[in-house]
């Protein structure tokens, strides 16, 4: 097995990202690849909802928190390793995965500095996990600031209208002008219709360089949970969408890494 997997999700919102993003922490974890670390990168947070869990604090808040605190001298601890500590107790203990929510940053400039820092505590916290998924925000912007290092796969999501394939191939070629690094590219069209993509996203297709493709169908089951706000916990285990991502996760072979 891989000392450490790393899996980047991207692609358009509203393409139900985050919902496949937990549904492979699941199959990882169903399929005895943990604990998983769950890392929700995506300013507009929701991704312990869709897992069941309950962010209390993201590191957003901790970071604005700390602007208005004074160094802990007494303690010897300097703002910054206060603040490290402070984001580590803010991490989601799960049944085999634990959630860390970066959260929505707020004030001028604010965005360098927490970056930074949480790209170290990331860093410290994943040496702890062999695998680790990220639910980013719609487009490159974490991924472009090397927020994230060493992904091993790359998945980026859309839907199979002609507009949503033209998404991803945007998304595809801005990676590559971006000299975004990762080991493999999975493209995942998601709510399929009919069983097959239309014509003018096969043709479409072929020309992003994809280690995988990846076609979920429409599901009633994960609409109505979605439109409820119920977690993939309340999934049926025969649901067809489930049953394709742990397919997918067996394609990749981690065992053998």
């Amino acid at each position: 097995m891989t000392k450490r997997y790393t899996i980047a999700i991207t692609g358009k919102g509203g393409t139900g990202k985050t919902t496949i993003a937990a549904l492979i922490i699941k199959s990882l974890i169903n399929k005895g690849y943990k604990p998983v670390l769950a890392v929700d990168a995506d300013p507009n947070a929701c991704l312990d909802q869709v897992l069941g869990v309950e962010v209390k604090k993201t590191v957003g808040q901790i970071r604005e928190e700390s602007r208005k605190e004074s160094t802990d001298q007494t303690r010897g601890i300097s703002k910054r390793e206060l603040i490290e500590v402070k984001i580590t107790e803010s991490l989601i203990e799960a049944d085999h995965f634990d959630l860390i929510a970066m959260g929505r940053p707020e004030g001028p400039g604010c965005y360098r500095y927490a970056n930074s820092l949480f790209s170290d505590v990331i860093k410290e916290l994943s040496r702890h996990y062999p695998f680790i998924v990220i639910d980013n925000e719609a487009g490159l912007e974490n991924l472009s600031r090397r927020l994230f290092q060493n992904i091993n796969l790359l998945i980026i999501v859309g839907d199979p209208s002609k507009q949503g394939i033209q998404t991803i191939k945007r998304l595809y070629d801005l990676a590559r002008e971006m000299g975004i690094v990762y080991e493999h590219l999975a493209v995942v069209i998601n709510r399929v219709r009919y069983g097959a993509l239309p014509d003018t996203a096969t043709a479409m297709m072929k020309e992003i360089k994809a280690d995988y493709q990846l076609s979920l169908p429409f599901d009633t089951e994960l609409v109505i949970a979605n439109e409820k706000g119920q977690s993939i916990q309340t999934l049926s285990g025969s649901n067809p969408v489930l049953a394709e991502i742990s397919g997918f996760i067996s394609q990749l072979r981690l065992q053998e890494k």
